[in-house]
């Protein structure tokens, strides 16, 4: 893909990533004028994948409050033909997951360290 000038070029990104193999966003959002494109995924597993199909070499980790819940929420970025394209992850994480809070990839901690 050279450009994404129109929506169904983005959608079709899209497309190309779930026909390859990559599960579906749960939720997909594209701003007027193709500028801008969201996609959020499930669990760590599709934003990984996502951000490996995309080239997403970005990351923004936040932790927040969500009326009394934790909540971690992981974007990758990429910009591609003056499309910003964004990867997210939202995660609930419990008082005994602290120590993960703030770990790029959760998953690479030993069991031992959890």
């Amino acid at each position: 893909m050279t450009e994404l000038a129109t929506r169904a070029q983005a959608f079709s990104l899209v497309a190309e990533g779930v026909a390859a193999g990559l599960s579906a966003p749960w939720r997909l959002y594209l701003a007027r004028g193709c500028r801008y494109l969201s996609l959020s995924v499930a669990d760590r597993a599709e934003w990984n994948a996502w951000r490996t199909h995309l080239g997403c070499p970005e990351l923004s980790v936040r932790v927040y409050d969500a009326g009394g819940e934790i909540r971690r929420s992981s974007v990758a970025e990429v910009v591609m033909d003056g499309c910003r394209i964004s990867v997210e992850l939202v995660e609930e994480v419990g008082t005994d997951d602290l120590d993960r809070l703030l770990v790029a990839d959760p998953t690479t901690i030993e069991p031992e360290e959890r």
